[in-house]
Order: structure tokens, then sequence, then C-alpha cells
């Protein structure tokens, strides 16, 4: 099987050669320090100045930015699957905000984003940037955004080579993924703030539910003019909704808010033949799966173990729901032992119920040495191979 094939079995359930070797993402500065340790420098990686150790580099580019460099070193040397590509175009805001420095303060700069938020950050991206201001304040805004930059248009959101990229999309041997880093909730709050986006379900719920409906038919219209064109493998939704200690909204207001727009964007991706809907979320979100399902939500990652997410207990209770991820990262920094431990716990039961692609949690952090990725890909790829 090639890794379309393989992908496409897995997340039917069905039985593929093997499960899919693929891997979420890696920090730079953890692909950094395992050029000094023994992994092979062929395609690289840009410099620290360039991207930052506490930016990703993915492997699996249904989550890596267009742009973004991946982990080509890494997946060669470790015999990796041919990673997913998602249908590139500009899925939210068109125009984009102009990004600007507007402040240098040395180890940390002032600067205005693409989506329009005030952010003061370090240089490094090693940490949490603190939010100053957003693009999106009140109804007024919001109808502006609306207007100046998500009409229901594909003009000037298609890349230079887009006609070649139709010819490349429908002669593959790779999975392809319609979808970017948007939806229902994660949008929102991309414009709103993390906070101010919280406190707007219940304050001006009348904004929340025009964002979101708005969005629906939005997606809708962009998604029909490029199915016309090529046909995808499946599609990803991207919210970004919960944390450790579970859900940022409750499942009563994802109900009330969210599972409208979602029931109406999966049923039209399901009449344009899309069966595989994935959903990336962070956190502990236990309690929104069940109106994931509902949803029409096929598959979800990347499961976090600090979050309180255990691939094992989530199969049991939701036997048919796609997975991907689940796999300690805080095992790989421990060593050997813990990641036998780690692997010999989840895999073989995973695997024998299928559906599953087995991966770290989310991106691997610099304190995993190469060693121990290389042990942790070995010892999972033996397993693959003997179930």
């Amino acid at each position: 099987m090639n890794s379309r094939e393989r992908f496409l079995a897995t997340m039917s359930f069905e039985k593929p050669d093997r499960a899919p070797f693929l891997e979420f993402g890696y920090w730079s500065g953890a692909v950094r320090r395992w050029y000094r340790e023994g992994l092979s420098w062929h395609a690289g990686i840009p410099t620290a100045e360039e991207w930052p150790d506490g930016r990703a580099i993915f492997h699996n580019r249904m989550m890596g930015a267009f742009g973004s460099p991946d982990d080509r070193d890494v997946m060669d040397c470790l015999g990796m699957d041919r990673a997913p590509q998602r249908v590139q175009f500009k899925y939210f805001l068109y125009p984009e905000f102009p990004e600007r420095i507007l402040e240098d303060r040395g180890a940390t700069y002032v600067w205005s984003d693409a989506d329009g938020a005030l952010k003061l950050e370090s240089k490094d991206r090693s940490s949490m940037p603190q939010w100053l201001g957003w693009a999106v304040s009140n109804m007024e805004d919001w109808q502006r955004v609306k207007a100046e930059r998500l009409r229901f248009s594909l003009e000037g959101r298609l890349p230079a080579n887009w006609d070649e990229l139709v010819v490349t999309y429908r002669d593959r041997d790779f999975p392809l993924i319609l979808g970017d880093i948007q939806g229902f909730y994660g949008s929102p709050r991309r414009l709103l703030g993390a906070e101010r986006v919280l406190y707007a379900f219940y304050d001006h719920p009348e904004l929340i539910r025009d964002m979101i409906n708005y969005l629906a038919d939005f997606w809708i219209a962009l998604y029909d003019q490029v199915l016309r064109l090529v046909q995808v493998d499946a599609a990803l939704i991207w919210e970004d909704m919960c944390y450790k200690g579970g859900p940022l909204i409750s499942p009563a207001m994802f109900r009330e808010f969210l599972l409208p727009a979602y029931k109406k964007l999966i049923g039209f991706l399901r009449e344009r033949g899309v069966s595989h809907v994935i959903v990336d979320t962070d956190g502990d979100c236990r309690k929104l799966l069940p109106l994931f399902v509902e949803a029409g939500v096929t598959a979800v990652l990347p499961f976090e173990v600090t979050g309180g997410q255990n691939v094992v207990e989530v199969r049991e209770t939701f036997p048919h729901l796609g997975i991907a991820g689940g796999i300690d990262k805080q095992a790989l920094a421990a060593g050997p032992r813990a990641i036998d431990e780690e692997l010999e716990t989840k895999l073989p039961f995973m695997l024998q119920h299928r559906g599953y692609i087995p991966c770290v949690d989310h991106t691997v952090p610099p304190d995993v040495s190469w060693d121990n990725f290389a042990h942790y890909r070995q010892r999972l790829q033996d397993l693959c191979q003997q179930a």
C-alpha cells in the first residue's frame, strides 16, 4: 500500500498492510538538537533567526502552515510514510492584515499579525505571547471583516501554481486534506481573543451566532468551488477549544452554538463525497467527544496525555472514532524503558481495534534526545509490523 491507501484504510477501520508511519510534528529546537546528536543533514531546516526554536516543524502537513519547513530528514532517516498534504489556498482572511513590527524591545517585540492581533512576544518564540489587541471588538468590526476579508470567492486566494497543483492532486500517492487552521470556535477566538471570545458567548451571543453561521456558509461556498476541481481524502476542522481541565466552553454551549454549524458543514462534505472529517483540539476533550460524533466527525487528534487523555479508554468508549496521537511525549524524554512501557501499554490494543494512527500527542519538545526519539520510532514501527 502507498501512503494514501494506508491512510484511507486506517480511517475507514479496514485492515491496512500496517499502521501509517506518521508524526504530528516537532519543535524546531528539537530538530536542531537532533542534528547535533546524529541526525544526518540533507534537506535541513531554516536558521533559528528565520524559524525560531519555539516554532513547529511538521511531518503531518495536515497541521503545518503553508510555506513552513517540514521534517524531511527525520522522515527519510526513520522510514516514515509520505506525509498528508493540505489543499493549498487561503482558507480564512483575505486579504490578511499586514504583519508589522511596531516596537523592538530587545529580546521581545510588539507586532501585529495576519489576523489583526497585537502581540508582545519573545523573538525566539520560546513562550506564549502576551496578547494586547484583536481585530474584532464588536458587531461593527465583524461586519467590516466579513465585507472586506471573508468574501465568498476564491479570487486572490489560490496560489500562483494552482493549475499545477490540481494535476498533482489528481495523480497522488499521499493523503490530501481539505482545511487549515480554522474552525467554528478556533476562528472566532483568533479574531476576538482567547478570553474575550468566552465572555462573548454570554455577553454578545448574537455576535457569536453570526460569526459561526457566517463561517459555515463561507467555507461551504469556498469548498464547493474547490471540490469541483479536486477530490480530497478528508477534511480538517481546527478548534483547540480545550485545556488540561476540560473544554473551554460547556457541552451545552457547544450544542447550542457550534453543533448546527458542524452538521451543516459536514452534511455538505458528505454530499460532495468527503467521508472523513478530522477535528484537531488540544487538552482534555472527552466531554466534547459525544458531540463531535453526533456532528459527524470521524476522527480526532492529538489526545494529549497531560490533558488526562488515554487513547485506550477513548477507544473503549468510542469504538468507531478514528484516533491519531496519544503517545506521551514525556515518556520519550524519560528514556527507552519508559518508551517501551508506553508503547506496549497502548499499541497492541489500539492496533487490534483499528482506526488508529500512532504518534506523539503533540509536537515533540527539545528535551527528547535523538537517541530516544529514534528508539521510540523503531519500537513503534516494530510493534506495527508485528500487529
